[in-house]
């Protein structure tokens, strides 16, 4: 289990998985969802990284509903260069041991936690259940997120949280990412009735490469 201060990860914590309400149709689940996953244009290159797919049916459900918001466009917005952590993971940049780069070597330290905090007061406003948030982002990444710039040959990754990641844990939200596909198959049993989880389906820190690799 990673380090993570209140550390809410649903794929690491079952007993907050298992805290969550039951959800209905007349009072569905609030779920934080970064933008891109709800298909809006939002990425440093102004598309939704092919993100708007990936979990269609699941925010589709009666039973939930999807509260889209991209920080990092908040703050910086689109188009934009590409930010990345340099020293550490979304939590040492709040206590100041770490910092956010671009591939400019532009420090965007401040507006990327402008833009956190911007997610966390609206997670917050709406009193959201959970968040569905996009892994390896600097902003968003709840696993695994690049160890300083991602525009390199030699791209290294390190396991981590994202600014707003970091920020909303702090706040109690509970996160999981898109690559969390045990967990989400868990969340989609309690939100759709007669769905039955793939078994095999693992999450993302027990994927064969994060095991080999990170």
């Amino acid at each position: 289990m990673l380090a993570c201060g209140l550390m809410p990860l649903l794929a690491h914590d079952s007993a907050a998985l298992r805290g969550l309400r039951q959800p209905t149709e007349e009072d569905p689940w609030r779920v934080l969802v970064s933008g891109c996953l709800k298909g809006l244009p939002c990425g440093v290159d102004g598309t939704d990284y092919g993100m708007g797919e990936k979990l269609s049916e699941l925010l589709a459900l009666p039973t939930l509903r999807a509260i889209p918001f991209c920080p990092e466009e908040s703050a910086l917005g689109t188009p934009r260069t590409t930010p990345d952590i340099l020293g550490g993971g979304g939590f040492a940049v709040l206590d100041g041991r770490a910092k956010v780069f671009d591939e400019k070597n532009e420090d965007l330290t401040q507006k990327m936690i402008e833009g956190g905090k911007a997610m966390a007061e609206l997670a917050k406003r709406e009193k959201v259940d959970l968040a569905i948030l996009t892994d390896m982002s600097a902003a968003c990444g709840s696993q695994v997120i690049s160890d300083g710039c991602r525009l390199v040959e030699d791209r290294k990754y390190q396991k981590g949280v994202g600014v707003a990641t970091a920020l909303l844990l702090r706040a109690g939200v509970c996160v999981v990412s898109q690559r969390d596909f045990r967990t989400l198959g868990r969340l989609r049993e309690r939100l759709e009735s007669g769905y039955r989880a793939d078994l095999a389906a693992v999450d993302h820190h027990h994927h064969p490469w994060v095991l080999e690799n990170l």
